[in-house]
């Protein structure tokens, strides 16, 4: 797994407490974004990258953190090929994951714990797109990925993008 983690100055402080995380379970990670909470990029900035790095298949999967969340998910979403949540608890961590199939994780520095941030983390890394779902229910959603894929297909064509 290719992982990107970054964050506006916002989410600084979050995104260092899941840096630390990573590093002690020795999962390698490309950061991106805020190195230094003096020199910040804002979160306009800093989502394209992480967004053009999964279009290229330089990353599989980012984490994603500014002051709600909000504003990275919805610049990152932008992206073709990119579905990103923007989650508060450790269960839309797993279900964004599960359910949606998003591949960039999105938290708010000013609404998230840093324990909670981890345990988001832990989640969203380990669980697989339907897993632990019932039979019909892992069916239904494979179906439905294809749908929105051809969607996005579609958006995309008839926009010249």
């Amino acid at each position: 797994m290719k992982l990107i983690i970054g964050s506006d100055k916002s989410g600084f402080p979050l995104k260092e407490s899941i840096k630390s995380y990573l590093v002690e379970n020795n999962i390698a990670f490309t950061e991106v974004g805020t190195l230094d909470p003096v020199l910040p990029t804002p979160f306009f900035e800093l989502a394209p990258i992480a967004a053009k790095a999964i279009q290229k298949g330089k990353a599989d999967m980012a984490i994603l953190v500014c002051g709600t969340g909000m504003g990275v998910a919805q610049v990152a979403n932008c992206y073709k090929g990119v579905r990103a949540a923007a989650v508060e608890s450790v269960y839309t961590a797993k279900m964004c994951r599960a359910v949606n199939d998003s591949n960039v994780l999105c938290m708010g520095g000013w609404v998230i714990a840093p324990e909670m941030g981890i345990e988001m983390t832990k989640v969203f890394l380990q669980t697989g797109f339907t897993e632990g779902l019932e039979e019909w229910r892992q069916e239904f959603l494979q179906k439905a990925k294809t749908k929105f894929d051809a969607l996005e297909d579609e958006i995309y064509t008839a926009n010249g993008i």
